[in-house]
């Protein structure tokens, strides 16, 4: 009999989100964790163990893990590495992801040289950041099936997206039909082309609404500031994060075939080759099955190969770090 089973890495705030998401799901029989900090995965993993005698919860079996755990793993989520955090003499700085290039690729290769000299058969899904860099330095540098390699990406941007769209419609986030692509970061394109609500797009949305709606750049830049509404208030950001995770697991585990915009190494698609970053793609069992790209416009493939550009600007810092 098959059992399903999560294994997570690094448990930090969103680390600790994940598997508080983990839990509540009841679709896992068994969740291990793992941190390299001394008691952090115990602590973490008796208490969520503690929580399944309160009546009505789950009965997952959760335990701290140990990286042997990932032979019989379906789904691995990675969320090691090290955070931004606000700098109290300097309250509206907005730190680039490219300072946590060196932490983050360290804690991927690490990741995956233990995983890979073990098998080569569960999901990974990356959050660590920068994002991009981290799945691409994954996804090139070890002998792991790329299709199983994928990163939360724009989901979060996209979500922002729906909800700050919401806002301007008084209308359910959930009825909007649209997403960002490319970095997960500043540089996340607003993809307004194919959004709509039950078919009806953006020009008609307008007309529809009764009031101009923001434009293209205005949209892109309250998708960013909305992230650090949320940083510089409780100083990181999880919740909507790892609910994304938890997501792209599920549509794995259950053989879904959704779609969904997240992060892997691109096959050319939009003339951009040797990098990885988020377009649709349709999951399932196997991780990507293929990749959905959109007709976009001249707008948007202006700012997709800017923002290839700057994810390729933070992956340059993780060569030389590896270099030096």
């Amino acid at each position: 009999m098959h059992s399903t089973k999560l294994v997570v890495v690094g448990l930090g705030h969103v680390g600790r989100s994940v598997v508080t998401v983990a839990m509540t799901s009841g679709l896992y029989s068994e969740i291990a964790v793992i941190d390299a900090r001394d008691g952090r995965a115990r602590g973490e993993s008796l208490d969520h163990a503690q929580s399944t005698g309160v009546p009505g919860t789950t009965h997952t079996h959760i335990h701290e893990g140990t990286y042997d755990d990932v032979l019989d793993a379906d789904i691995i989520i990675c969320a090691a590495g090290t955070s931004i955090t606000p700098n109290p003499d300097r309250p509206d700085y907005v730190p680039p992801r490219s300072l946590l290039a060196q932490e983050g690729a360290r804690a991927a290769r690490d990741l995956m040289a233990n995983i890979t000299e073990r098998t080569h058969e569960p999901v990974i899904i990356f959050i660590t950041n920068p994002l991009d860099a981290v799945v691409h330095v994954a996804s090139t540098e070890f002998d792991y099936p790329a299709s199983k390699i994928l990163g939360t990406g724009t989901m979060l941007d996209s979500a922002r997206l729906r909800w700050i769209i919401a806002q301007e419609l008084d209308i359910d986030p959930t009825s909007i039909t649209g997403y960002m692509m490319g970095e997960h970061g500043s540089t996340a394109v607003p993809i307004l082309s194919t959004l709509n609500v039950q078919g009806m797009r953006w020009a008609d949305l307008e007309r529809w609404s009764g009031k101009p709606l923001p434009s293209r750049d205005d949209i892109a830049q309250r998708v960013v500031d909305s992230a650090y509404d949320v940083f510089f208030a409780k100083g990181w950001t999880d919740a909507g994060v790892a609910r994304s995770a938890h997501l792209l697991a599920k549509t794995i585990l259950l053989n879904e075939r959704s779609v969904h915009p997240v992060c892997s190494r691109l096959d050319n698609e939009y003339g951009l080759g040797d990098i990885s970053m988020s377009i649709p793609a349709v999951l399932g069992a196997e991780g990507i099955i293929r990749r959905l790209p959109p007709v976009i416009d001249a707008w948007e493939q202006e700012k997709m190969e800017e923002s290839a550009a700057s994810i390729r600007s933070v992956y340059a810092a993780t060569i030389t770090t590896e270099e030096s």
